[in-house]
């Protein structure tokens, strides 16, 4: 064999060993640096779960809960709080219809009785979807007052109730009142239906916090003051059925909410019984209504008995018996389960809609501000935009089911069971979900709403009287955000409050005040002047927008800094993991998948419109 083949066999074989051998070693390199960048991500991944970890203790730790908003309690703890919930909401729910009994004309005991029964199944229906499908907090809906206002406008405009005696009435004349009632009650549920749509489109559009740079606290002061101003005359007209009664009522719930709460009951071996604590909401001075209703509803059924007030019912003193609704409880059924359009087809009219949605924005300022005062005390981080703005929304759909259903109101957040949450330090969503449930479990027990019934109206008046003293006493509260020795500050607000009251004042005084030859234009122009908080509500916006002032001379800065808008997290995955209170049921992770999602204002990959754009620049 040649040498020469033989050495080039040799050179091939040594260039081929060579090359295997490099290849090994880039290839057992590759290997370390993938082993390496695997565990550099496991670290990575470790330390960022470590680091939600830490945030979410510590947001718990902050609030002092025994159970977060994930958490799910024993059966019999979750049964508990959820009647303490119940018990609370209770008397928010149930003042609602019997206001709103007068300006319908609802005459007969049984028709109140299935309006109660509506509301409770309706509130415990929408907070269910709350706090499942929307801002999905811990948080209960029910009622709301700023829907009375616009409601009274709108029926004063439909002219007053027919004569009607329950007493004595006929079968024809008890379905005539039947008809005219729920008449008046299709026209409201039209209203809402249409008002509630807007709402929705503000928070499906996520346009609610374009709305909000405009509303600050030289807004909200007039336009919720102005609920509670303009409601005093319903508790007073009810008040004077019996002043002594009302009297006696409202003096139960001052002395149970603000002097027996800090006194203790002394037990044998050294021990006290906190008996005014027991339900630990005390600090809410709704937790003591159904105390004081219950004392004062037991002596008015012992004074029917012995006969002290007057059978006439024309007299003075006789709506404090509690015999006057007993026909109710003979008629209405142990079951009635309250349905769409129960009460007919809904009737749309443009003049009161514009008023309905000076209601609709008060309701939606009042709930933003629930949302963070539930997150905080609930132990979660600050609701995102997405959370924000699906809960709005799904405020919206609870108003469009209230209307369906026929409530004759709306549907806002109850900011005294966020109350309860920092006393009970039990945050679990489950809690409310099962108050919620008991809600709608009572809504169409109709022996049981018959009973509610029987409430005598002085009673009822004490019960108001507080209240709306409350909600007038909540509005002023955000004075404490401006500045309030700036003469433009007191300007603006003297002047919203004045023609906030005086207008509507001297419109319902004077049938004729507006008269443009246009009949539909008439009724516009007259439901939106008697509606005390849009006049007050709408001067105050344009005002303090128009009026040259600083930020922290408006109160703007105050009033953001209350609500806590603190941002946890530095990586998309982190805030991802803290934020997942809020993330919807099944199908988040879904969601995250999809792109063309970070652009719907109610999907939890919603980073809002700003976060959007610096996203877009970021991948260009």
């Amino acid at each position: 064999m040649d040498d020469s083949i033989v050495s080039a066999d040799v050179e091939e074989g040594v260039r081929n060993n060579t090359r295997g051998i490099v290849n090994d070693a880039f290839e057992l390199k590759d290997e370390n640096q993938d082993h390496n960048t695997n565990n550099l991500n496991e670290v990575k991944h470790l330390d960022q779960k470590q680091s939600v970890q830490k945030t979410s203790d510590r947001l718990k730790n902050q609030a002092g809960l025994q159970y977060a908003i994930d958490d799910v309690p024993p059966w019999h703890t979750t049964i508990l709080m959820a009647l303490q919930h119940f018990l609370l909401m209770f008397s928010g729910i149930l003042g609602m219809p019997l206001v709103l009994a007068v300006p319908l004309c609802i005459n007969t005991p049984l028709a109140l009785t299935e309006l109660i029964g509506t509301f409770f199944f309706v509130s415990g229906l929408v907070t269910l979807l709350q706090s499942t499908f929307g801002v999905r907090l811990p948080i209960v809906q029910g009622g709301t007052f700023s829907f009375l206002l616009p409601t009274f406008a709108i029926l004063n405009v439909r002219g007053p109730c027919l004569e009607f005696n329950a007493a004595n009435a006929t079968a024809i004349e008890e379905e005539q009142a039947e008809v005219f009632w729920h008449g008046r009650i299709r026209e409201i549920q039209g209203v809402i239906i249409i008002a509630s749509l807007v709402q929705v489109l503000l928070g499906t559009t996520g346009l609610i916090g374009v709305l909000l740079r405009f509303i600050g606290p030289l807004t909200i002061v007039p336009t919720i003051g102005l609920i509670g101003l303009s409601l005093f005359a319903v508790a007073e007209e009810k008040m004077s059925t019996h002043w002594g009664i009302s009297i006696l009522t409202v003096f139960l719930i001052s002395l149970f909410s603000q002097i027996l709460n800090k006194y203790q009951l002394p037990l044998p071996g050294n021990r006290k019984l906190p008996i005014f604590t027991l339900f630990p909401v005390s600090e809410n001075y709704k937790s003591f209504i159904m105390m004081a209703i219950t004392i004062s509803w037991a002596l008015c059924a012992i004074l029917t008995i012995c006969d002290v007030f007057p059978d006439d019912p024309d007299a003075y003193g006789y709506n404090a018996r509690t015999d006057g609704n007993l026909k109710a409880l003979e008629q209405s059924t142990w079951f009635r389960f309250p349905y769409p359009l129960q009460w007919g087809t809904p009737k749309f009219s443009i003049a009161g809609i514009l008023g309905m949605l000076a209601g609709v924005m008060a309701s939606v300022i009042e709930s933003i501000g629930d949302y963070y005062a539930c997150a905080r005390l609930g132990g979660a981080p600050s609701p995102p935009p997405h959370a924000i703005n699906r809960g709005i929304a799904m405020e919206g759909v609870g108003g469009i089911l209230a209307g369906l259903w026929g409530t004759g109101n709306g549907t806002t957040s109850y900011s005294e069971n966020i109350g309860a949450i920092g006393l009970t330090k039990v945050g679990s969503r489950s809690v409310i979900q099962v108050a919620a449930l008991m809600l709608m479990i009572v809504g169409v027990v109709g022996k049981l709403n018959a009973v509610f019934s029987t409430i005598p109206t002085p009673v009822i008046g004490g019960v108001l009287a507080v209240t709306f003293g409350m909600v007038a006493s909540v509005g002023f509260s955000n004075l404490q955000f401006i500045d309030l020795n700036s003469s433009r500050n007191l300007f603006i607000l003297g002047l919203s409050l004045y023609l906030g009251i005086s207008v509507p004042n001297y419109v319902r005084a004077h049938d004729n005040a507006i008269d443009t030859g246009i009949d539909i234009l008439d009724q516009i122009i007259t439901v939106l002047l008697e509606t005390g908080m849009f006049v007050g509500g709408v001067t105050g916006m344009i005002l303090d927008n128009l009026l040259r002032g600083s930020p922290e001379e408006r109160g703007i800065l105050k009033w953001t800094e209350s609500l806590g808008n603190e941002e946890y997290g530095q990586s998309l995955e982190e805030k991802e993991d803290l934020y997942k209170p809020y993330d919807l049921p099944f199908i988040t992770t879904n969601l995250r998948k999809l792109n063309w999602c970070r652009f719907i204002p109610i999907s939890p990959t919603f980073e809002g419109y700003q976060g959007s754009r610096k996203r877009k620049s970021n991948d260009n």
